[in-house]
């Protein structure tokens, strides 16, 4: 399971913005094998050879803080078109796509929601589903992703 880990948000952060790019978030997916996932965005967009060179100065930035116990995998990579969010401006910026938001505990007897993002109203998600609004509180939200939506 994935956990936004905001401490290595912090430490992250300004490695990644001193490079030229926006840090859009940080998971950390515990298990057999642990891992680092930062997730980079660019206007310019994102290679492989970004990810490349962010890798390298945010593993050895880890190298020295370690904030991670133990071993584990560091992954750099763009939020790609089904792309997580993890801030109330990420959402806000995403209004009128279609995400799919897990929640932490269950709502109305489910955990899964996919509707229309509606925006944000103070720390609050909210979804059109079903002609219904939903408003989910930021910090109930395990997981979200916009769903890619291709041609009409």
């Amino acid at each position: 399971m994935a956990i936004n880990d905001t401490a290595l948000t912090v430490l992250v952060e300004p490695v990644v913005t001193a490079m030229g790019f926006e840090l859009w978030g940080v998971e950390q997916y515990q298990g057999k094998q642990p891992r680092v996932v930062v997730y980079i965005d660019s206007a310019d967009g994102v290679t492989v050879d970004d990810c490349a060179d962010v890798s390298r100065q945010v593993s050895a930035m880890l190298d020295v803080e370690e904030p991670v116990a133990g071993k584990y995998r560091l992954e750099v990579s763009s939020p790609g078109l089904d792309r997580p969010l993890f801030t109330l401006e990420q959402f806000a910026r995403f209004k009128g796509h279609v995400a799919v938001l897990k929640l932490r505990v269950p709502f109305d007897g489910r955990r899964k929601f996919q509707g229309l993002l509606a925006g944000t109203e103070g720390d609050e998600v909210l979804l059109q589903l079903d002609g219904e609004e939903y408003c989910f509180p930021i910090e109930s939200i395990d997981q979200a992703r916009v769903v890619p939506q291709f041609g009409e």
